[in-house]
């Protein structure tokens, strides 16, 4: 992630927000600046993966995940996005980014993003994927809600989802 600014900026407001339900919808606004233009003068495709990684920190902070992790001293690792993109985010233009925690596997968090113009036309969509990695490896589902003190329900993934890590499973065999 290079947005230092826009991470500041981040941190500091996450953590005079109210918590976070886990799974919980959640908005953010933003403008395409000039550093995340390319070429077409819109928003550059890995921009919109770069600008979600924000609101996963924000997740983290207003969940209070993020204590745990600085406490247990875990990293959060990125496993893999699928994104879809159909209308473009010109240079200067507002538009909204829509959140949230959509289930988890045994390892796996499943997060649900789409990019909105201010007048609700979708421009982006998709899933992200993350876990959390300590010393040992990939820390299980079940040691990181006990660590939030949240009772994992048993959650059915989006069929999109569970058609994307049916997909994962051919490419990486």
């Amino acid at each position: 992630m290079n947005l230092y600014f826009r991470l500041i900026w981040t941190l500091l407001r996450a953590w005079r927000l109210p918590k976070l339900v886990m799974d919980e919808v959640f908005e953010r606004e933003f403008r395409v600046l000039p550093n995340d233009i390319d070429v077409n003068l819109h928003m550059n495709n890995g921009r919109y993966l770069t600008v979600a990684d924000l609101m996963t920190v924000e997740f983290f902070v207003r969940t209070g995940f993020l204590r745990i992790l600085l406490k247990k001293k875990w990293k959060p690792f990125a496993g893999g996005t699928i994104m879809t993109f159909r209308r473009q985010l010109k240079l200067g233009q507002k538009y909204r980014l829509r959140y949230r925690w959509t289930g988890c596997d045994d390892h796996w968090n499943y997060f649900f993003v789409e990019f909105l113009t201010l007048d609700g036309v979708i421009c982006a969509k998709g899933y992200s994927k993350g876990a959390m990695v300590s010393k040992t490896g990939l820390v299980s589902m079940v040691q990181s809600f006990e660590s939030l003190d949240f009772e994992r329900k048993d959650n059915e993934l989006p069929e999109a989802v569970l058609h994307w890590k049916e997909s994962e499973q051919k490419i990486m065999g």
